[in-house]
C-alpha cells in the first residue's frame, strides 16, 4: 500500500489518537501517504441526552465501521472502551496499542480528594459504571449527566458549579491536561471500563495489506489482557448500557482480573477477582463472568433490560 486512509471521529481526543497512529505509520513506512477521514458518529450527533438513553455500545463506532465496510477508509482508530464486543464478521481488531493509564480520574473544582468531597457534592459523569460504583462508595453524592468533548467537560466543571467530574485518565494525559487530575481512583473503588486506556485499530478481514501494515503496533501484553476483558464482557451480555467493568493485568505468566457488575443506582455492586495462567485467559474470563452471574448479576441485568424496553 502506498497510501492509507484512517477513519476517525472528529473530537479532539479522537484526532490526537489518530494522529498518533498516523505518526507511527509514517515513521515505520516513510513513503506512506496517510490521510485522516473525519466521520461523525451517532454519539457525536446527540449531545443533549444521557448515553444510557441513546442506545447500546457502538454509539461512537457504527458509522466508522460502515465506512470501513464500504471501502471509504482502510483502517479505523478507536478508543478500545468504545468498541462493542460484537463487531461485523467482515471486520477485525487488528492491533491493540500499548495500554496507557487505565484509571478513572477525579477532577475536583477545589482540589478535594474523593473522600474529602463535601456531603451531597455534585459529580458530573456520563458513565453508568462510574456513577454506580461511586454511589456505592459515597451514597451521599449527587450525580448529573456530563456529555461533550474533554475540554467541554472541564469547562462545565466551573460553569455549572459542579464539585467534581470523572474522566478517563489516559484521555486527559494525551491531551496535555494530566495536571488537572486531582486523584486517580483505585480499582478497589471503581473498576475501570473494558479496554479503557488504549487505542485499537480496526480493519477489514480481507484487507491483508492493511492488517500487515499495522501489525507492528500490536502490543502482546495489552492484547492478551484486553481480549480477556472483552470475553468477560461478552459473556456477561446486557444489551443496553450496563454498569460493568473489567481490568486485567499480567504478572509474569499469570493474568489477574478484577470485575464488577452493578445496579444503575449503585445499591447492589457485585465484585470479584480471579488469577491464573495467562495461557488460560479465555477460561478465566468466562469463569469470572459465570461467578458474577450466579452471584446475582443475572437478576441485575434482567432488571436493566426491562427498563430499556
Amino acid at each position: 500500500m502506498k497510501n492509507i486512509r484512517i477513519g476517525t471521529r472528529g473530537s479532539q481526543l479522537a484526532l490526537w489518537q489518530s494522529e498518533f497512529v498516523a505518526a507511527r505509520l509514517r515513521e515505520e513506512y516513510p513513503d506512506l501517504a496517510v490521510e485522516l477521514v473525519k466521520i461523525k458518529t451517532t454519539g457525536d450527533k446527540i449531545l443533549d441526552a444521557p448515553l444510557a438513553k441513546i442506545g447500546d455500545k457502538g454509539l461512537f463506532v457504527k458509522e466508522i465501521e460502515v465506512a470501513l465496510l464500504s471501502g471509504d477508509v482502510d483502517i479505523a482508530v478507536h478508543s478500545a472502551k468504545d468498541m462493542p464486543t460484537e463487531i461485523p464478521a467482515e471486520l477485525i481488531l487488528a492491533a491493540y496499542l500499548k495500554r496507557d493509564d487505565p484509571s478513572d480520574a477525579l477532577i475536583s473544582r477545589r482540589g478535594e480528594l474523593l473522600d474529602d468531597l463535601p456531603t451531597g457534592a455534585v459529580v458530573g459523569t456520563s458513565s453508568l459504571r462510574r456513577r454506580a460504583q461511586l454511589a456505592a462508595y459515597r451514597p451521599d453524592l449527587k450525580f448529573v449527566d456530563l456529555r461533550g468533548n474533554v475540554d467541554t467537560r472541564l469547562r462545565k466543571l466551573d460553569e455549572e458549579n459542579l464539585d467534581a467530574i470523572l474522566l478517563s485518565g489516559a484521555g486527559l494525559i494525551r491531551l496535555g491536561w494530566g495536571d488537572r487530575i486531582t486523584e486517580r481512583i483505585k480499582p478497589a473503588i471503581v473498576v475501570t471500563a473494558v479496554g479503557q486506556g488504549l487505542i485499537v485499530i480496526e480493519t477489514r478481514q480481507d484487507n491483508a495489506a492493511a492488517r500487515e501494515m499495522v501489525a507492528f503496533l500490536d502490543d502482546a501484553e495489552t492484547s492478551t489482557c484486553v481480549r480477556a476483558e472483552r470475553i468477560f464482557s461478552d459473556a456477561i451480555g446486557g444489551g443496553c448500557q450496563v454498569p460493568m467493568g473489567a481490568y486485567a493485568v499480567l504478572d509474569g505468566a499469570n493474568l489477574h482480573m478484577d470485575a464488577v457488575v452493578a445496579s444503575v443506582d449503585g445499591t447492589r455492586v457485585l465484585r470479584d477477582e480471579i488469577e491464573g495462567p495467562a495461557a488460560d485467559a479465555q477460561r478465566l474470563a468466562l469463569e469470572m463472568a459465570g461467578r458474577l452471574l450466579d452471584a446475582g448479576a443475572r437478576d441485575i441485568l434482567d432488571e436493566i433490560r426491562q427498563e430499556c424496553e
